[in-house]
Parts: C-alpha cells; structure tokens; sequence
C-alpha cells in the first residue's frame, strides 16, 4: 500500500498515511481538524537502463550455473544447425 502525504492548511502540520488506492483521500487534520490537501511526493523506485522484463528476476538462468553465458550457448546451437544444414547440402550433390 503507497503511504500518502497530506499538509493541514490550518497549521502547516504534514502528516502521512498508509492508504489503499481505493480509500479516500483524508479531510481534516488529526491534530487541529483543519482542512488537509494532498501533497504530491517523489516515489522512491527508479527504473534505468533499457527496461524491465519479468524474467529478469524470475530464477537462475541455465547458462549461468555452468559458467557459460546465454550468448555463447546460442552461438553452439547456431553452430550445430549450420553443420547439419551443410551436411544436407552435401547429401543432394
């Protein structure tokens, strides 16, 4: 639950609240039961780079535990496919 910040207008108190998204907003001030407006907050998450995808974190990768990056992986199954479809080549001459 996103935690909201709300100043008194009364006596410029900010107080913060634990709310869900579907309550709402709160209206007087537990301290002088003035009037509260919403503040608007900087958010603590950051997203960089290029993007975030859900298998970023999703578990190990297999490369990964032998020590071998995906990369390298994908370069011998490139490697074994161009074999075998040179060998066909060959097979039809």
């Amino acid at each position: 639950m996103p935690i909201y910040e709300y100043e008194c207008n009364k006596c410029r108190k900010i107080t913060e609240s634990l709310q869900k998204f579907s309550d709402p907003p709160l209206t007087d001030c537990p301290q002088c039961s003035g009037k509260l407006n919403k503040l608007m907050s900087l958010n603590s998450f950051h997203l960089k780079g290029t993007g975030w995808y859900v298998t970023d974190y999703a578990g190990k990768k297999p490369g990964i535990e032998s020590g071998k990056s995906a990369n390298e992986e994908g370069t011998k199954e490139e490697k074994a496919d161009k074999t075998k479809k040179s060998d066909t080549v060959k097979e039809t001459d």
